[in-house]
Parts: structure tokens; C-alpha cells; sequence
């Protein structure tokens, strides 16, 4: 398991390279230093000795990748592609264009991103599997018919309609809950009840669909009518030997869930006035701070490798079958 677990790590190292050098050229090809400084001061009534002055104070006044001028490593090191993309591998993001410690937001924002997603994360598949079992279950029938309406009507809708819609009959209409804010403290509760049940609500229709072609399928296959040639139960079937086969594939989904654990949702955050990593990035868009948006690339990239790392390994926990070689 460790020999598996280090060989596919070691595999992740060129992937993770790729996208740090895709995501330097996309935004050095587009923009710039001399642009950047002049996006962030402003075009009006700036002078080229400004822009060397920014360009200097964060370190954008080197050569992108190859420093001829330096001597020995430095020829390397001394550069832009090193300082600010290279050094994410060992998590040194660095400093913001306004001059903030990107290392230490992210710390502080992570945590109300998984406040959010954790539970929403959670509750979603215990709901969606459940729903999806009861519609497979009864197949064919009044339940599984009007399931898959409920199921398309709720994917046709904008996660957008749920958000207003809930702060304005929860929030302001029942005054159940706050419409948007969020309190570090024992407090918090009351404000990640209405965007975490959104959350949940949104996405029971594309789940809970999905989950039920997924077993519908495994009910067709030989092991299941041997199961059922054997006197089992329906629903012994359906538990305990559907339900097992059809979590390889349901695992697989959730790796793409897993990096917004900590990435947080753009909108969700955006809406409710929740300090989040999502929220963080919208921000960093809007005020083009481009140190911040590359740092989210890269972290958005390594938990998604350790999220496809985690299920391989989990499909050996589900399934005793699949064998790691």
C-alpha cells in the first residue's frame, strides 16, 4: 500500500509541473509585468518610473524564466517563474498584489469553506443514495415515476433561484435565519443552516438520477438474480449487495466534490457574505490580483490529484475485488 501510495504520488509531480507552467504562461502571455503594474495603478497619470517601482517592490522586475545577468543556480532562481510559481510546490504562496500573506488567508478562509461544503458534502449523499435506493427499489412504479420528475424539475431550475428564493422566505419573509454574514464563533450555526439545506436541495435532482441509473444497472447483473435465486429479500439485495457494488462509481463522483471542501463554492460564499476560500477567489478576480488566483489554481490542482489518490485507495474498502498493482 505505501510502495502504491508513493508511486502514484510521484506520478502527480508531472501533472501538478504541467499546470503551474500552463497557468504561468496563461497569465504572463496575456498580461505583462508592465501591464499587471499598470492594471493595479490604474493607466491614468502613471509614469514608467511607477511601474518599475511596483514591478520592483514584488518581484516582477526579474526575467520570467532564465536570468542571463545572474551567475551559477541563480541563473534559474533569480527569476519569476521560480520565485512565484515554482515555490508553490513547497507551499509558499507569497505575498498579494495589495501586499497581504496569501498563506496565511488561506488558513483563516479554509475554515468556513469547510464548514459549508463538510456537511453539505455529506448530508447530500446520505439523502441522494437514499432517495436513489427508494426509487430503484420501487421501479417501475408511482414512487420511481414521480422521482424522476421531482428529480428533472429540480435540475432545470438555477442554483441561483434556490439561493434568493431561500434567503428571501427563510431570511426575510419566516426570519428564520440570517440572510448573509457569518461569525467565527459557537455562532456560526445560524448562519450555515439556509446555504448548507440549499446546498443539499440543489443537488438531490443530478445526484439522486444519477445514483439511481447507477443502481438499476447493478440490479441487472448475474450476481444480483443469483443473489435473488437464492431466497434472498428484495431489499436484502438491494442493501447489501447493490448498494456495496454501486459505491465504486459513486466514489468516483465525489472526487470532483472534493477539492470545493476546501475551495469553497463561489456562489454559495459570494451570496451569503461567507468569508470562504470561494469568496476569497471571486475577489481576487474581481481586483485582479493574480498572485492570489494562481495560488488557488495550484491548490485547487494538488486536492484534486490527492482526491483521485484517495479513491483509488477507497475502492479496496468497498470492493475486495479491485486489487492495487
Amino acid at each position: 500500500m505505501i510502495e502504491y501510495i508513493l508511486r502514484r504520488g510521484l506520478y502527480a509531480l508531472p501533472i501538478l509541473l504541467g499546470v503551474n507552467i500552463i497557468t504561468f504562461l496563461l497569465f504572463f502571455s496575456i498580461n505583462s509585468p508592465d501591464d499587471m503594474a499598470r492594471i493595479y495603478l490604474g493607466d491614468r497619470h502613471i509614469t514608467q518610473e511607477q511601474v518599475e517601482s511596483w514591478k520592483e517592490q514584488r518581484g516582477y522586475n526579474k526575467p520570467l524564466f532564465i536570468n542571463f545577468e545572474a551567475e551559477g543556480t541563480e541563473t534559474l532562481t533569480d527569476t519569476i517563474f521560480f520565485n512565484k510559481s515554482l515555490s508553490l510546490f513547497w507551499f509558499e504562496f507569497g505575498q498579494s498584489e495589495s501586499g497581504r500573506d496569501i498563506g496565511a488567508d488561506i488558513q483563516q478562509r479554509m475554515w468556513p469553506s469547510l464548514a459549508i461544503a463538510l456537511p453539505t458534502l455529506i448530508l447530500g449523499l446520505m439523502v441522494n443514495i437514499t432517495f436513489a435506493l427508494l426509487m430503484a427499489f420501487f421501479r417501475g412504479r408511482y414512487v420511481d415515476y414521480w422521482g424522476v420528475i421531482l428529480c428533472v424539475a429540480i435540475m432545470s431550475i438555477s442554483s441561483l433561484f434556490y439561493i434568493i428564493g431561500g434567503q428571501f422566505l427563510f431570511g426575510k419573509m419566516l426570519s428564520l435565519v440570517p440572510i448573509s454574514g457569518y461569525s467565527p464563533d459557537g455562532n456560526s450555526l445560524k448562519f450555515l443552516v439556509l446555504p448548507v439545506l440549499i446546498g443539499v436541495f440543489s443537488g438531490i435532482g443530478a445526484g439522486s438520477r444519477w445514483y439511481r441509473t447507477i443502481f438499476l444497472e447493478e440490479m441487472g447483473k448475474e450476481y444480483v438474480r443469483t443473489a435473488r435465486s437464492k431466497g434472498l429479500s428484495e431489499a436484502r439485495v438491494l442493501f447489501k449487495h447493490v448498494l456495496r457494488n454501486g459505491l465504486i462509481p459513486i466514489l468516483t463522483g465525489v472526487v470532483v466534490v472534493l477539492p470545493m471542501l476546501f475551495m469553497g463554492s463561489l456562489l454559495v460564499e459570494s451570496f451569503f457574505g461567507i468569508p470562504g476560500l470561494g469568496s476569497y477567489t471571486i475577489e481576487a478576480i474581481q481586483s485582479q490580483d493574480f498572485a492570489i488566483v494562481r495560488a488557488m489554481v495550484f491548490l485547487g490542482a494538488v486536492l484534486y490529484i490527492i482526491g483521485l489518490l484517495l479513491t483509488d485507495i477507497s475502492y479496496t474498502l468497498v470492493d475486495p475485488r479491485v486489487r492495487l498493482n
